[in-house]
């Protein structure tokens, strides 16, 4: 499986937007966002105006760096959303949202999508009773996402659940039990994601 392995903090400082990369560590002041102005990088940043084009590819490229895809399944995704009723804009960012690996992240059961990805692909995580390691499955409306009933997923993500100090959203729920257990009420819309996107530039962009 293909992924982004180097330095995060770099993606956030380059798009201009905290992305809440490293879990708990973006909310201390070891941000590396916080505590370095401008991108990464030894040259001074560019003078002048940044291009319809460049604008438009940063606010892409901070979609993608937010949910941890690459660039042939951000296209996948958007050739998806192009062919469904409705707000192409909404329809990528809801697809993006149902992702397995940001549910749980959501949930609280992983400190970060990329906690998340790594406790679906070692089996930690099971939708409707069955494992899943495929942090791409996309969930649906009543699908119920549990952590496995094993001593070793139940510490991971109940010291998770410890350190984590995020509101669990709408469209998400979590049951009372002794096993991390979540419900997903409703798709996704637009309103439940976190970061402030222009969708019309991510659409513009990618229609050329």
């Amino acid at each position: 499986m293909a992924r982004y392995t180097g330095p995060v903090c770099r993606l956030c400082r380059r798009d201009g937007a905290k992305l809440f990369l490293k879990g708990t560590r973006c909310d201390t002041t070891k941000c590396a966002f916080e505590r370095r102005e401008g991108p990464p990088g030894q040259q001074p940043p560019r003078r002048g105006k940044m291009t319809a084009y460049g604008t438009q590819l940063r606010e892409k490229q901070k979609v993608k760096h937010y949910y941890g895809v690459l660039e042939k399944q951000f296209r996948l995704y958007f050739e998806k959303a192009e062919r469904t009723k409705g707000n192409t804009g909404a329809a990528l960012l809801g697809l993006l949202e149902r992702r397995l690996d940001n549910v749980v992240h959501r949930l609280g059961f992983g400190l970060s999508r990329p906690q998340a990805r790594q406790l679906i692909s070692h089996g930690h995580i099971t939708v409707n009773g069955r494992k899943c390691t495929i942090p791409s499955a996309l969930v649906r409306a009543g699908d119920v996402i549990r952590v496995k009933n094993r001593a070793e997923s139940l510490d991971i993500v109940r010291a998770a659940q410890a350190d984590n100090n995020k509101q669990v959203p709408d469209y998400l729920s979590i049951t009372e039990s002794q096993v991390p257990e979540g419900i997903v009420g409703r798709l996704p819309s637009i309103e439940d994601v976190s970061i402030p996107v222009d969708m019309q530039l991510i659409i513009e962009l990618c229609s050329r």
